[in-house]
């Protein structure tokens, strides 16, 4: 649907160099990176407010690369949002229709409304707007405006976190619903709770492109490497556990414990490799979770061994030198892991 081919743009002293990637429809592409490293750059040449030097940009297989901001039928979302101050709700909405000479504008900007949940708040301004409720309203602008992709630049990084959580939410109902989305971020939690595909970004290059469980499983970056113990990743289901404080996470038939205030629903667990423990025979102790699994692989590591289990998914257990020796832990061995509920980092 959309294809960056060596896209170079050089400006103040700062270059994008030989960008390459592709977007699906239906994808929720993250770029992610540090700050500083190009990324709204990139977004704002995408979306035509940057010329590049070099390079091709194409949209459903047409050339766009000169072409207009008006006629590339994409939106950008800015952090702040970018919404007009002196008109309305209904009127931000309806802006991008009203140009066009739209006759059913009316009944376009209800149904964005209701489709971001902002339906009760159309004839307001957008000052009198929570930080959540101001991007609902500039999201409803695309929407109405029937974008081929919304580009969205940092647009949770200013919201409290109850407002986050409700966001993400809302962008993956969008997406689900068939919007295509480029994100950019520097937050990785951001980024593994939206992402179908990942591009790491670093000094303007893009230097990693895979899928969430890839990219940070194998980590071709130090800026993924220095996210301490990203290498258990999983996308399930959560539920609360009756009479315990305890909620269980199911993901491929796989069920673990954890100890989270996050609500039942659709989510994203991380396990620490060096929170997991290893041993011959399954220990008593506090550990609410205890699987029986084969070793599959054994990675030297910064500190010690990676050890890739196979307990009906794979996890990394980072162990010293010194216990795979009294443990006399090779490939193709069955050992049990186990980890406390606590050690378990719930995102929604």
């Amino acid at each position: 649907m959309l294809a960056i081919e060596d896209l170079s743009l050089h400006i103040s002293g700062f270059q994008l160099r030989n960008i390459r990637f592709s977007v699906e429809r239906g994808d929720y592409f993250v770029i992610l990176g540090a700050s500083g490293v190009g990324k709204t750059l990139l977004l704002e040449a995408i979306a035509g407010l940057r010329s590049p030097q070099s390079g091709k940009i194409h949209l459903r297989g047409r050339d766009i690369t000169t072409e207009r901001v008006q006629t590339r039928n994409l939106s950008i979302v800015y952090q702040d949002g970018g919404l007009f101050p002196h008109l309305s709700v209904h009127d931000n909405i309806a802006y991008p229709l009203k140009s066009r000479g739209c006759k059913e504008l009316d009944g376009k900007v209800n149904h964005a409304a209701l489709q971001t949940g902002i339906a009760d708040k159309l004839s307001r301004r957008p000052d009198s707007l929570s930080g959540g409720e101001y991007q609902r309203a500039t999201l409803a602008r695309c929407l109405a405006a029937d974008s081929d992709i919304f580009l969205l630049d940092e647009p949770l990084s200013s919201l409290d976190a109850k407002s986050k959580i409700e966001l993400r939410a809302l962008l993956r109902k969008l997406n689900r619903g068939g919007i295509t989305m480029v994100h950019v971020t520097h937050d990785y939690e951001e980024a593994v709770s939206l992402a179908t595909k990942i591009g790491i970004m670093e000094n303007g290059a893009l230097v990693h492109v895979a899928s969430p469980a890839e990219i940070f499983r194998h980590p071709k970056s130090e800026f993924i490497a220095s996210f301490v113990g990203i290498k258990n990743y999983f996308r399930g289901t959560i539920r609360a556990v009756s009479g315990s404080d305890l909620k269980e996470f199911c993901s491929n038939g796989i069920k673990i414990y954890c100890l989270t205030e996050i609500p039942a629903g659709e989510v994203f667990l991380m396990i620490g490799p060096g929170d997991i423990m290893v041993s011959n025979e399954a220990e008593a102790g506090s550990a609410r979770n205890r699987f029986r699994g084969v070793i599959r692989d054994m990675i030297p590591a910064k500190l010690g061994m990676d050890l890739i289990v196979d307990v009906g998914v794979e996890l990394v257990a980072t162990i010293s030198s010194d216990a795979r020796k009294s443990l006399n832990l090779e490939i193709g061995k069955e050992i049990w892991v186990s980890f406390k509920a606590s050690s378990c980092r719930v995102y929604a």
